[in-house]
């Protein structure tokens, strides 16, 4: 493990149990989480569908769509995320299987997804555009790819030490990403988020978005 991985996995480790204070972490409040079922529902296949939820954090949208119906897994490279997200389904009731591991280059062998997952990962990663093969990858036939991203402002001082290296510090804009994510797939759109108060708990003024591929 490299040392900027080793300092990633660390920092999303010790941010483990505040995460869910964030209103679009936790989904805590009614209306975000309504919010983000209806996108979600938008999205998703018909359930049930085979769903990859890469980097799911503490697995709040991975409850979601385990309660929609859909047989979903998490992977994520923070232990302690990981705990949180099983515990937070086995609280409601509901299956679900969650992996440590880098979200990057998921340890699901060879199994296929109907839906690929991300929301705000890829700003993270060392290697994005590797990460996007290996996800597409991960696709049946007419499956989708969701990345819930964002640039969240110019980059300033890096979150973890060695992370002014990285390729999308500060968050990503739409059509770089849409660029990346083109040529793997047959087509895609971009669906812009940030007037969408509900979804954050609160106004924001940057730009946020999702990008819904189809291979």
């Amino acid at each position: 493990m490299s040392d900027l991985t080793s300092a990633i996995t660390d920092y999303w480790d010790a941010a483990a149990p505040a995460f869910d204070e964030e209103p679009d972490h936790g989904l805590r409040a009614e209306r975000t989480r309504a919010a983000w079922e209806r996108r979600l529902w938008a999205w998703a296949p018909a359930a049930p569908a085979d769903v990859l939820d890469a980097g799911c954090g503490t697995g709040s949208l991975s409850l979601l769509l385990a309660a929609a119906g859909h047989r979903v897994t998490g992977v994520d490279v923070a232990p302690r995320m990981i705990g949180q997200a099983r515990a937070k389904l086995a609280a409601a009731g509901l299956a679900g299987s969650f992996l440590v591991g880098d979200a990057a280059a998921p340890p699901t062998g060879d199994d296929r997804f109907d839906m690929v997952l991300c929301r705000h990962l890829v700003w993270t990663l060392p290697d994005p555009e590797a990460a996007l093969r290996a996800w597409v990858a991960r696709l049946r036939p007419s499956g989708r790819l969701v990345l819930v991203e964002g640039r969240w402002g110019e980059a300033g001082s890096p979150y973890v030490p060695g992370g002014e290296s990285l390729p999308w510090d500060g968050g990503v804009d739409a059509p770089t990403l849409a660029s990346a994510v083109r040529p793997l797939v047959s087509g895609l759109r971009i669906e812009p988020l940030s007037d969408d108060a509900d979804l954050w708990g609160r106004p924001v003024e940057d730009e946020r978005y999702a990008i819904i591929a189809r291979l």
